[in-house]
């Protein structure tokens, strides 16, 4: 039965933000992979890594302002790539740029991304790290040190050292993405990123940063923020996703405390990335 899986089919309404909110919350309790489905999610995790009564003291399926359900089977046989297959579409983003699955045709584009799809996070599907591929893309990287804190994938270093930049630190607190981060910069021959596990405490308080990405969410940034700014050199660019449009007040006011200035942002279905400068 090493191979065997529990698989999870949840509805949920509204189903934005509320298929975020589940995936993070299921990934708390030991949930490894997941798909989103038009309904809701599917999700995955190792019958020796369940714990039924820490599924139903999840925060959301109480919460007044979700309707979640779900059924569960078990898969004794769980091909990935035919589950993404089934699942997983290429990603383009502004003309220039597609992350595709090692099963997917290659495309004609200046840049093209190979992303080993194991999780939702991260491929780009997501609007946070769309609009940050979207950053990248339109901003300079040529010779920077780059920090890409909550890495997930390592998509977005794998895009700023195509884009130029001489070092990329790739940190999260997470082992399966750090392991899955070092896969995929090695899939895509990138020599100038180094994969690290833990959280912003690691950083120490030097600039050393020219260009630091945080794709998070908002009470992380908010915690970290201070620490980032500490790392960041005079005219670093700081980019922050992860949050809603109704937060982006909240996460200016603190930036502009610490000295950065507020220059632009994206929004996509209600969330946001904004650049900011030192």
């Amino acid at each position: 039965m090493a191979n065997a899986y529990l698989e999870y089919n949840f509805s949920v309404k509204p189903l934005i933000p509320g298929s975020e909110i589940l995936i993070a919350q299921l990934g708390e309790i030991g949930f490894e992979s997941f798909v989103e489905t038009e309904e809701g999610v599917m999700a995955y995790i190792q019958p020796s890594d369940f714990n039924a009564e820490a599924l139903e003291s999840l925060q959301i399926l109480s919460s007044e302002e979700f309707e979640v359900t779900y059924t569960s089977e078990l898969i004794e046989q769980l091909n990935w790539n035919e589950e993404w297959e089934k699942n997983f579409t290429p990603i383009e983003v502004s003309h220039s740029c597609v992350v595709r699955a090692p099963f997917h045709e290659e495309r004609q584009l200046p840049y093209e991304i190979v992303i080993e799809p194991k999780m939702s996070f991260g491929t780009g599907h997501h609007e946070t790290t769309f609009m940050m591929l979207e950053f990248l893309l339109q901003n300079e990287f040529k010779d920077k040190k780059v920090l890409d804190m909550g890495c997930g994938t390592a998509v977005l270093a794998i895009l700023a050292e195509m884009r130029g930049a001489k070092a990329i630190d790739a940190i999260d607190i997470d082992e399966w993405c750090v392991e899955n981060s070092m896969e995929n910069a090695e899939r895509n021959n990138c020599e100038n990123i180094s994969v690290s596990q833990g959280d912003a405490s690691v950083l120490g308080n030097k600039p050393v940063y020219d260009t630091i990405i945080a794709n998070i969410n908002r009470n992380i940034l908010l915690e970290d923020l201070e620490i980032y700014v500490q790392t960041l050199t005079i005219s670093g660019e700081l980019y922050l996703s992860g949050f809603y449009s109704e937060d982006l007040a909240q996460i200016s006011e603190v930036c502009n405390n610490l000295g950065l200035r507020y220059v632009e942002h994206k929004m996509k279905n209600n969330w946001v990335a904004a650049k900011f400068v030192n």
